[in-house]
């Protein structure tokens, strides 16, 4: 019926609330939803442009959908009307705007779409069913997968030291092969042979073919103002690249961390420079936040609104390192963040945080680091749940394939770094 009409039942009319409902219509995947409760329904695509998350996780707030990563806005017609990142006075770009299908209609009990321009002027009187819901479209350009060529000349985190054991051995799962680690001795041995495998950080390393990338400075941990700890290992549902760009982000702690410290955080972005470097790059932001675990705050000496400098160094293709430091106390949280790509939709998530309470303080207590680190793995768990939900296959690397603010700076430096990575395994295996 509806391939001759141009109008497609998508859903039964009782079913659309103001939770955004997938459906499908001629092939291509939507949402329909209700902006104010028993209002009339709206439709838009299934992926919000910036990241290209799926709309159907979104949420209705104040009349308007609202992406649940970075909390832009839509208004009924599609248009983009807010975004926190760019603050009060910012402007949307036209590109953020979504294409929305060309009507939407109730009728006798079903929201029907028309998604392209039709010369029939409203849907039939019946309908007979719903088509399957299609799945959210994948980005048109390139991504870069856990599987892609090449990741063969990188060093990979494959465990942490601790989780083998002297004369013991591991299976390891990386670029979708498995690994038998071994421990003999003073050395390590992989099977199958691989180019390398190391210990560095706490953390053993293979690289299957002859390694290309630059290593991850961390100088905090030959320092002895910091006293370190490692968190259990998570799997991400997912692949590597998207999760990189989530600990790349500034933008999304407002939203996706709502419950813990998004309400402490303010969601506008101030401009920040980005600083390539061979293998990656390094970028500085300054910040004002809440800052509840300095002693001073609860004593009067200092207030709780404080300054906050974070260093972000990046080298590809998974390693990062996020030095925070309070400016007024002196006290500094590095949390390293190293990925290992599994499967094509898996990673492992290895993660270290570094504690100082500053120059001239006692090393931050037991307790202290067990409420950062339980801080720190709900936050993990958090962004994890989000990267459940994105079902991409990859990190597109097509600019225009995701609509990008001057806040996305470093999630576009990632991009192009990757490309330089690719680039530089090509000719590995070229030669």
């Amino acid at each position: 019926m509806g391939s001759t009409t141009g109008w497609y039942p998508v859903a039964r009319a009782a079913e659309v609330g103001t939770t955004p409902v997938p459906v499908g219509a001629a092939g291509r995947a939507f949402v329909v939803v209700r902006l104010r409760p028993g209002g009339e329904v709206s439709a838009f695509p299934a992926r919000c442009p910036h990241r290209l998350v799926p709309l159907a996780t979104a949420s209705v707030v104040e009349g308007r959908l609202q992406c649940p990563a970075h909390g832009w806005r839509f208004d009924t017609e599609g248009r983009c009307v807010d975004i926190p990142s760019l603050g009060p006075a910012g402007t949307s770009p036209p590109r953020a705007d979504l294409a929305t299908p060309w009507a939407v209609e109730e009728r006798h009990g079903w929201v029907w779409l028309a998604p392209d321009p039709t010369a029939t002027p409203s849907p039939p009187r019946t309908a007979s069913a719903a088509e399957p819901v299609p799945g959210s479209p994948a980005p048109p350009g390139p991504v870069f997968g856990n599987l892609d060529p090449s990741l063969e000349h990188a060093w990979h985190p494959v465990a942490l030291s601790r989780e083998l054991r002297p004369g013991g051995w591991l299976q390891v799962r990386l670029l979708g092969r498995n690994w038998t680690l071994r421990r003999e001795g003073s050395g390590l041995r992989a099977d199958p042979p691989a180019h390398g495998v190391r210990e560095r950080l706490g953390v053993i390393w293979l690289a299957p073919d002859e390694p290309a990338d630059v290593d991850l400075e961390v100088p905090e941990a030959v320092d002895r103002r910091f006293v370190s700890r490692w968190l259990r290992p998570l799997r991400s549902p997912g692949p590597a690249g998207p999760l990189a760009d989530t600990f790349l982000d500034a933008t999304h702690g407002s939203f996706v961390h709502a419950s813990t410290i998004g309400p402490t955080d303010s969601a506008e972005v101030a401009p920040y420079r980005v600083e390539p470097e061979p293998g990656g790059f390094t970028s500085v932001q300054e910040q004002w936040c809440d800052n509840p675990v300095d002693p001073e705050v609860a004593l009067g000496g200092r207030p709780l609104r404080q300054r906050r400098r974070t260093t972000y160094t990046y080298r590809a293709p998974f390693q990062l390192r996020l030095r925070q430091e309070f400016l007024d106390s002196g006290a500094a949280t590095t949390i390293v963040y190293l990925v290992q790509p599994e499967d094509l939709d898996s990673s492992r998530l290895y993660v270290c945080l570094l504690l100082s309470a500053g120059p001239g303080q006692p090393l931050p207590t037991p307790a202290t680091a067990a409420g950062q680190i339980a801080l720190q793995q709900q936050l993990l768990e958090e962004d994890i749940r989000s990267q459940a939900a994105l079902d991409l296959a990859g990190l597109p690397l097509d600019r225009r394939d995701e609509v990008h603010v001057p806040a996305d700076a470093r999630g576009i430096a990632l991009r192009q770094a990757l490309c330089d990575f690719m680039a530089v395994g090509r000719r590995q295996l070229a030669a």
